[in-house]
């Protein structure tokens, strides 16, 4: 089992790393060409918002919900039922997108004043963000629509193809932003065309992989269907159970509309660099441990299950520790490396490394929260994690106001982090309690190694890593410096952990 999880994981974060990867020289782009300034705080907003839609009904609530009845549609029905199911679903899905997308490019004035209050209402800055989020908001209906082919590919085992679609969204953007936009007189309006075109390529890219599982969807309407109706009652709730992180992240970015000007640009490249070992890894191995989850719960076999939960907490804490310390050591230097040139400057590196420390705090409990929830909706327990959802949320909103005012952008970033491990708590704690999660023996130890070998790492760090010297650099001297830092805490890591006794047999043997 753990090595079939194993590859597929693999195979997910290879695909996701291209696309990371990828982002960043987008990015990068985006730092060169555009800088942190209103106009870049008018786009993300912008972009933000379709794309906030897209995590919570999605890839959030929907695949979470979507995906255990397909497995249980795969695992006892035929394929004409399946099919059946597949068409009623994409029809009745792809009509509420339309009259999402609909609603949303109309009410665009109102739906910008609800995310960022802070732009002016009838300044340059709140209609230049409407102007864009009527040509981004369209990506909601195509990226739905992505995300539901994916959830069958991934529910058949085919990883990589939904892994790999997301690199198109980056080369759109890197298209619009090199050649498109010297074209306009606003320039980041590109941007938003970028966005548009990709949602389209995506969706196209997923049709030949759904043709090879002879699964391409007729749209037929299905309100009425017994499965679209499962759905339909398993997603309500789950909205806010697997979104959770999104909700608190957008109301970081409403309360940054307040603060000085870039203040939301430098929580979006924090942000990103967050997201790189969150979507390699944790992303990656929530999107192959919820079809297991629920392929084990449709078959009842719960010690199965409780293996791959605990084979998925393990690895967790074995890669997610170490890249949360890493981010907060080194967040100034990768923030330098990768944006600083042109129009981002020394300050904007020193801003955007405070919020990335304070998100990197959180990482662990992001990637946690990720796993977690799985436990409960592949076995379609969608309530529970709404509650501690709702629970962590506002605990997000009492530590937004009491941190904001002597961190600034910064607070938000902590309290998003401190949120997120809130909600891990109570997830975990209702598992164990209700012994759907039985953890193998070992994890004392297995945990005094990781803080041991994280100790070591940060120490080393700390001790040689000058953060001054990197905006004095050359591109080519910041690189080359990063990579080795990278590379060096990563080998003092697992060296320790290998003197420290945990050997690769261990693991494998212990999940």
């Amino acid at each position: 089992m753990s090595r079939q999880l194993l590859k597929s994981t693999a195979v997910v974060g290879s695909m996701t790393m291209i696309s990371r990867i990828l982002g960043f020289i987008r990015d990068m782009i985006f730092a060169r060409f555009f800088g942190a300034d209103a106009s870049t705080d008018a786009f993300f907003v912008a972009f933000k918002i379709p794309n906030f839609l897209r995590r919570l009904f999605a890839e959030g609530a929907f695949s979470q919900a979507f995906i255990p009845v397909l497995s249980d549609y795969k695992e006892q029905g035929g394929k004409a039922a399946l099919q059946h199911f597949v068409d009623r679903t994409a029809g009745t899905l792809a009509i509420i997108l339309m009259l999402v997308t609909f609603v949303g490019i109309f009410a665009a004035p109102v739906l910008i004043f609800m995310f960022a209050p802070g732009f002016d209402w009838e300044g340059e800055q709140h209609d230049l963000a409407v102007q864009l989020l009527r040509i981004t908001f369209p990506y909601l209906f195509f990226i739905s629509s992505v995300a539901f082919a994916g959830g069958i590919l991934n529910t058949f085992g085919k990883f990589a193809v939904p892994a790999f679609t997301p690199v198109f969204l980056n080369i759109c953007m890197i298209a619009a932003a090199i050649w498109l936009s010297p074209l306009m007189s606003e320039p980041v309006v590109a941007l938003a065309w970028g966005v548009f075109a990709a949602g389209i390529v995506q969706l196209l890219f997923q049709f030949p992989a759904l043709m090879r599982l002879g699964l391409v969807p007729r749209l037929r309407f299905g309100f009425k269907d017994s499965g679209v109706k499962r759905i339909m009652r398993l997603m309500l709730p789950a909205i806010f159970g697997v979104s959770i992180t999104q909700i608190n992240l957008l109301l970081d970015t409403l309360i940054a509309s307040f603060l000085t000007s870039g203040s939301v640009s430098w929580l979006y490249f924090s942000d990103r660099l967050v997201e790189f070992p969150l979507g390699i890894f944790g992303i990656a191995l929530a999107t192959v441990i919820l079809p297991n989850l629920s392929k084990n719960h449709a078959a009842e076999d719960s010690l199965a299950f409780s293996k791959s939960l605990d084979w998925g907490l393990k690895l967790v804490l074995l890669v997610g520790a170490p890249s949360a310390v890493g981010l907060f050591m080194l967040a100034e230097p990768m923030l330098s490396t990768l944006f600083q040139y042109d129009e981002f400057s020394r300050n904007d590196v020193v801003m955007a490394g405070r919020s990335l420390m304070a998100y990197s705090i959180g990482l662990l409990g992001f990637i946690l929260v990720k796993i977690l929830v799985p436990g409960f909706t592949s076995r379609k327990d969608m309530k529970t994690p709404v509650r501690f959802g709702i629970y962590a949320m506002v605990a997000n909103m009492f530590m937004n106001v009491a941190f904001v005012f002597p961190l600034a952008h910064a607070g938000l970033a902590l309290a998003t982090s401190l949120g997120a491990f809130f909600n891990a708590s109570l997830l975990l704690t209702r598992l164990l309690k209700k012994k759907v999660y039985r953890p193998s023996k070992g994890w004392r130890l297995f945990i005094l190694r990781i803080i041991l070998a994280c100790e070591v790492m940060a120490v080393l760090l700390h001790k040689y890593v000058d953060t001054e010297l990197w905006s004095e650099w050359s591109a080519i001297d910041r690189v080359i410096n990063l990579g080795m830092w990278i590379g060096i805490a990563a080998t003092v890591y697992f060296t320790v952990l290998l003197l420290s006794g945990l050997k690769p047999k261990h693991f494998k043997s212990s999940i």
